[in-house]
Protein backbone atom coordinates (compact mmCIF):
# COMPACT_ATOMS: atom_id res chain seq x y z
CA UNK A 1 0.00 0.00 0.00
CA UNK A 2 2.93 2.54 0.88
CA UNK A 3 4.43 1.83 -2.87
CA UNK A 4 1.00 2.70 -4.07
CA UNK A 5 0.76 5.53 -2.37
CA UNK A 6 4.68 6.90 -3.03
CA UNK A 7 3.83 5.95 -6.93
CA UNK A 8 0.83 7.91 -6.61
CA UNK A 9 1.72 11.21 -4.67
CA UNK A 10 5.16 10.94 -7.32
CA UNK A 11 2.72 11.15 -10.44
CA UNK A 12 0.15 13.70 -9.28
CA UNK A 13 3.42 15.88 -8.06
CA UNK A 14 4.55 15.24 -11.67
CA UNK A 15 1.36 17.05 -13.27
CA UNK A 16 1.77 20.73 -12.00
CA UNK A 17 1.86 23.73 -14.55
CA UNK A 18 5.50 23.96 -16.23
CA UNK A 19 5.94 25.78 -19.85
CA UNK A 20 7.53 24.34 -22.81
CA UNK A 21 10.72 23.69 -21.38
CA UNK A 22 9.72 21.91 -18.57
CA UNK A 23 9.98 25.17 -16.59
CA UNK A 24 7.75 25.73 -13.51
CA UNK A 25 4.68 28.42 -14.38
CA UNK A 26 5.83 31.97 -12.50
CA UNK A 27 2.52 32.92 -11.04
CA UNK A 28 1.87 37.04 -10.73
CA UNK A 29 3.59 37.33 -7.41
CA UNK A 30 6.60 35.48 -8.65
CA UNK A 31 6.55 37.69 -12.02
CA UNK A 32 6.58 40.88 -10.37
CA UNK A 33 8.93 40.53 -7.73
CA UNK A 34 11.50 38.87 -9.75
CA UNK A 35 11.10 42.12 -12.21
CA UNK A 36 11.79 44.50 -9.36
CA UNK A 37 14.52 42.50 -7.64
CA UNK A 38 16.05 42.40 -10.99
CA UNK A 39 16.30 45.96 -11.35
CA UNK A 40 16.53 46.65 -7.39
CA UNK A 41 18.69 44.11 -6.25
CA UNK A 42 20.43 42.71 -8.65
CA UNK A 43 20.40 45.83 -10.95
CA UNK A 44 20.38 44.02 -13.85
CA UNK A 45 18.39 45.24 -16.95
CA UNK A 46 18.57 42.12 -18.86
CA UNK A 47 17.27 39.81 -16.10
CA UNK A 48 14.22 41.94 -15.69
CA UNK A 49 13.19 42.10 -19.32
CA UNK A 50 12.06 38.42 -19.01
CA UNK A 51 9.42 39.15 -16.92
CA UNK A 52 7.93 42.48 -19.52
CA UNK A 53 6.22 42.83 -22.80
CA UNK A 54 8.31 43.62 -25.97
CA UNK A 55 7.13 47.06 -25.77
CA UNK A 56 8.53 47.99 -22.12
CA UNK A 57 11.50 46.14 -23.09
CA UNK A 58 11.88 48.46 -25.72
CA UNK A 59 11.99 51.90 -22.98
CA UNK A 60 14.25 49.78 -21.08
CA UNK A 61 16.76 48.93 -23.78
CA UNK A 62 16.80 52.92 -24.37
CA UNK A 63 17.58 53.34 -20.10
CA UNK A 64 20.48 50.48 -20.60
CA UNK A 65 21.09 50.43 -16.75
CA UNK A 66 19.43 49.61 -13.76
CA UNK A 67 19.16 53.29 -12.83
CA UNK A 68 18.15 54.97 -15.36
CA UNK A 69 15.23 51.99 -15.48
CA UNK A 70 14.34 53.06 -11.54
CA UNK A 71 14.56 57.12 -12.24
CA UNK A 72 12.75 56.99 -15.75
CA UNK A 73 10.56 53.96 -16.06
CA UNK A 74 9.30 53.58 -12.76
CA UNK A 75 9.99 57.19 -10.99
CA UNK A 76 11.81 56.06 -8.19
CA UNK A 77 15.38 55.69 -7.11
CA UNK A 78 16.22 53.43 -4.61
CA UNK A 79 19.00 51.07 -2.88
CA UNK A 80 19.20 48.90 -0.37
CA UNK A 81 16.14 47.65 -1.57
CA UNK A 82 13.61 45.29 -0.01
CA UNK A 83 10.03 44.19 -1.54
CA UNK A 84 6.97 42.08 -1.09
CA UNK A 85 3.39 42.08 -2.22
CA UNK A 86 0.93 44.80 -0.95
CA UNK A 87 -2.02 43.82 -3.27
CA UNK A 88 -2.97 41.80 -5.73
CA UNK A 89 -6.74 41.80 -7.82
CA UNK A 90 -6.74 38.55 -8.13
CA UNK A 91 -9.36 35.65 -6.19
CA UNK A 92 -9.83 32.11 -6.25
CA UNK A 93 -10.57 31.35 -9.53
CA UNK A 94 -7.27 32.59 -11.15
CA UNK A 95 -7.15 29.81 -13.71
CA UNK A 96 -9.69 31.68 -15.45
CA UNK A 97 -7.98 35.56 -15.15
CA UNK A 98 -5.98 36.82 -18.25
CA UNK A 99 -4.78 40.01 -16.40
CA UNK A 100 -4.30 41.14 -12.83
CA UNK A 101 -2.83 44.02 -11.49
CA UNK A 102 -0.12 44.05 -8.88
CA UNK A 103 1.08 46.56 -5.85
CA UNK A 104 4.93 45.99 -4.81
CA UNK A 105 5.36 47.61 -1.46
CA UNK A 106 9.31 48.51 -1.37
CA UNK A 107 11.43 49.86 1.83
CA UNK A 108 14.89 51.24 1.30
CA UNK A 109 16.87 54.44 1.06
CA UNK A 110 16.18 57.06 -0.99
CA UNK A 111 18.64 60.17 -1.41
CA UNK A 112 20.28 58.13 1.88
CA UNK A 113 17.29 58.39 3.99
CA UNK A 114 14.71 55.87 4.93
CA UNK A 115 11.97 55.40 2.10
CA UNK A 116 8.20 53.23 1.70
CA UNK A 117 7.03 53.39 -1.94
CA UNK A 118 5.07 51.37 -4.06
CA UNK A 119 4.44 50.54 -7.81
CA UNK A 120 1.53 49.21 -9.18
CA UNK A 121 1.81 46.79 -12.15
CA UNK A 122 -0.74 45.03 -14.90
CA UNK A 123 0.03 41.67 -15.75
CA UNK A 124 -1.75 39.71 -18.53
CA UNK A 125 -1.80 35.81 -19.06
CA UNK A 126 -0.21 35.00 -22.29
CA UNK A 127 -0.49 30.81 -22.84
CA UNK A 128 0.89 29.79 -19.88
CA UNK A 129 2.68 32.83 -19.35
CA UNK A 130 2.39 35.75 -17.43
CA UNK A 131 4.17 39.01 -18.05
CA UNK A 132 4.39 42.84 -16.95
CA UNK A 133 2.10 44.29 -20.10
CA UNK A 134 2.39 47.97 -17.85
CA UNK A 135 3.37 50.15 -15.06
CA UNK A 136 1.00 52.55 -13.42
CA UNK A 137 1.26 55.98 -13.04
CA UNK A 138 1.59 56.77 -8.82
CA UNK A 139 -0.08 59.01 -7.39
CA UNK A 140 1.73 59.64 -4.77
CA UNK A 141 4.24 58.50 -2.05
CA UNK A 142 3.37 56.62 0.91
CA UNK A 143 5.85 57.63 3.40
CA UNK A 144 9.50 59.56 3.55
Amino acid sequence: MKTISLFLLLILSACGQSDNLGQPQLTPEQVSLGFFEAIYVDRDVEKAKKFVAADIQDVMDHYHIASAVQRHVLGLSMKQVTMSIDEIDIDFFRKFTDDVTVIVKMQGLKGGREWIDDRTIRLHKIGNTWIIVEILQEKGRIEG
